[in-house]
């Protein structure tokens, strides 16, 4: 990730001065009218940077040798961008792929980046009439089934939890394991989100606000948590329901990467694979397959625009296919024994 997020801030940015205009505003317009998320304006900043540092370096306009990091592109103007060519998408596709070793999922996200900003020109703004990344279709992805923990592993993790602060680190697997929050969306969870209900109330991607049901596990390790919480000398961050207890102030994403991935060391399962976003698979997976929640419910537990994103965590596990091969109404039957030996072909 890049230092243009504030890392202690992390829903604010700077203003890209190191921009040209038609991009800046295609930055703010996904933003605050689209309503995307700041790490994801950030994603498309450093990658339409990179995009047009590359072409001024292709079309010959720095010397050969300069690094890509230190070209300017500030001074780019419509003409310049409205000279983009297909044939030059495909020559940065190359690039990154080449020299950058740039994953296809990688190359995907910098084409999509790209085919927003053009479609913006072309469709928002006007002033462009061809768009060069019409005929330019995604990388391939190569289609994995995500890891997810067990349910036998998911136990072992909850029992093996050794902390300084207990309640909390328990408390964080617990809502991880039940809930299937992204890993943002846990730490800016506030004790005001905390509803009578029994929902708690996340704040999802492009500030998207969703209430999520809690289940008895989530309740008590709350409500221990909040307890002992409430016993720190130096609470500095009030509103701030997971926090340090040396300093008294919000964890950060990464601190809590650090404790999910000591709490797996702890129960056996590191060197596995397994993360925080894991976690949120996990209980993807689990409230699907074990629990048969249905994929509509599932999709709004999990925050997703779209059904289709749901899908990735429906796939089926072995016990299931195993199950779906014995459902075959030919499964217990067998002929060998008694089809004739002349009636045989060779």
């Amino acid at each position: 990730m890049s230092s243009y997020i504030d890392s202690r801030k992390p829903s604010k940015h700077g203003d890209y001065k190191d921009c040209p205009p038609l991009v800046v505003e295609f930055l703010y317009n996904s933003e605050t009218i689209r309503g995307l998320s700041p790490r994801t304006v950030n994603g498309y900043y450093i990658d339409l940077r990179t995009f047009f540092r590359f072409l001024k370096l292709h079309r010959g306009l720095v010397p050969a040798d300069t690094p890509l990091e230190e070209i300017p592109i500030l001074e780019l103007d419509l003409t310049f961008i409205a000279a983009v060519t297909t044939s030059e998408i495909y020559e940065f596709l190359h690039y990154v792929t080449r020299e950058r070793e740039n994953s296809a999922a990688t190359r995907a996200r910098k084409l999509s980046c790209l085919k927003g900003f053009f479609k913006y020109l072309c469709n928002k703004k006007k002033v462009l009439q061809n768009n060069p990344t019409d005929d330019v279709d995604t990388p391939a992805l190569k289609k994995r089934l995500p890891k997810y923990l067990s349910l036998p592993e998911g136990i072992e993790l909850l029992k093996n939890i050794q902390s300084d602060f207990y309640e909390r680190d328990y408390c964080i697997i617990t809502l991880f394991l039940n809930c299937g929050m992204r890993l943002s969306e846990l730490v800016n969870i506030n004790i005001t989100d905390l509803q009578d209900d029994g929902t708690i109330r996340i704040l999802g991607k492009g500030d998207k606000e969703r209430l999520v049901y809690l289940n008895n596990a989530c309740k008590n390790a709350l409500h221990r948590l909040c307890e002992e919480r409430a016993k720190l000398p130096n609470l500095q961050d009030r509103q701030a329901l997971f926090v340090s207890k040396r300093t008294g102030r919000r964890l950060s994403a990464r601190r809590v990467q650090q404790i999910v991935d000591a709490c797996l060391q702890q129960a056996g399962l590191s060197g596995k694979g397994y993360s925080a976003h894991k976690l949120r698979h996990t209980a993807a997976t689990m409230m699907y397959q074990e629990g048969h929640v249905d994929m509509l419910a599932l999709k709004e537990i999990l925050g997703h625009a779209h059904v289709s994103t749901t899908e990735i965590y429906t796939h089926l596990g072995n016990a299931q296919l195993k199950q779906a091969a014995q459902a075959s109404p030919f499964a217990d039957l067998d002929l060998e024994q008694t089809v004739s030996k002349d009636k045989r072909k060779d």
